[in-house]
């Protein structure tokens, strides 16, 4: 495994994170209301718990995407 491949795979893993993230906020923005109605058939959900929820996992994986793929990426850019 060279540092050009690990460059390679930890950038295209970002991008593929970074879209996920962007399609995740773009269907709850675009479909909230059938998605509350579906999920609080299931729990007993307020909409404002629901939209903290999904917002709180929106954060959580664009942090995490910084952490692991973005932040690992530019290191390695600035040490080859």
């Amino acid at each position: 495994m060279s540092i050009e491949w690990l460059r390679a795979v930890l950038g295209w893993s970002a991008i593929l994170n970074l879209l996920f993230v962007s399609v995740w906020f773009a269907l709850f923005r675009v479909m909230h209301d059938r998605m509350y109605a579906m999920h609080s058939r299931w729990f007993q959900l307020s909409e404002e718990t629901f939209d903290g929820i999904h917002y709180g996992g929106m954060a959580a994986y664009k942090v995490a995407t910084w952490l692991l793929f973005i932040l690992p990426y530019a290191a390695l850019r600035m040490a080859g």
